[in-house]
């Protein structure tokens, strides 16, 4: 009789696939839109998902000047940031912030949402923001990403 090993599948950085995805941000809530990306980005919406190894797709986010937010907080939420020097705190508005980067909006957003550490910092240079239709991408063949 023979034994059979009994043991989880751990992906191994080398042997994982990844494809890409674009996203239109047109009319999309931000939390939600966030939301769906970290979880590609991370690799969850896969059935081979390993914690410790970068098992995620690139994601491609276009027209990011049009995505919404519910509720006061277009007129409430703000976008701290630090220079390390003394009297180096800042705050931009999210208006602001709407007006002249589109782009960090969605960025920010993902990025809080992406574990705080270097397999973090990883997963977030799989995804690229673009404020306009048009992105760079077309020869890695993009799929459109349900949502």
């Amino acid at each position: 009789m023979s034994k059979r090993k009994l043991g989880s599948f751990l992906a191994k950085p080398g042997e994982v696939e990844q494809q890409w995805y674009v996203v239109d941000a047109s009319d999309q809530i931000l939390g939600r839109l966030a939301t769906r990306i970290a979880t590609v980005l991370m690799g969850k919406h896969k059935p081979t998902y390993t914690p410790h190894v970068d098992t995620g797709d690139f994601v491609v986010v276009t027209n990011a000047h049009k995505v919404r937010v519910t509720g006061r907080k277009a007129d409430t939420m703000v976008y701290p940031r630090y220079s390390y020097h003394p009297g180096g705190y800042s705050e931009t508005p999210y208006r602001r912030m709407l007006e002249r980067h589109p782009e960090r909006i969605v960025y920010e957003a993902v990025r809080r949402m992406l574990p705080k550490n270097s397999l973090g910092r990883k997963m977030l240079k799989k995804l690229k923001v673009y404020a306009a239709d048009e992105h760079p991408h077309t020869a890695q063949q993009p799929a459109p990403l349900a949502l």
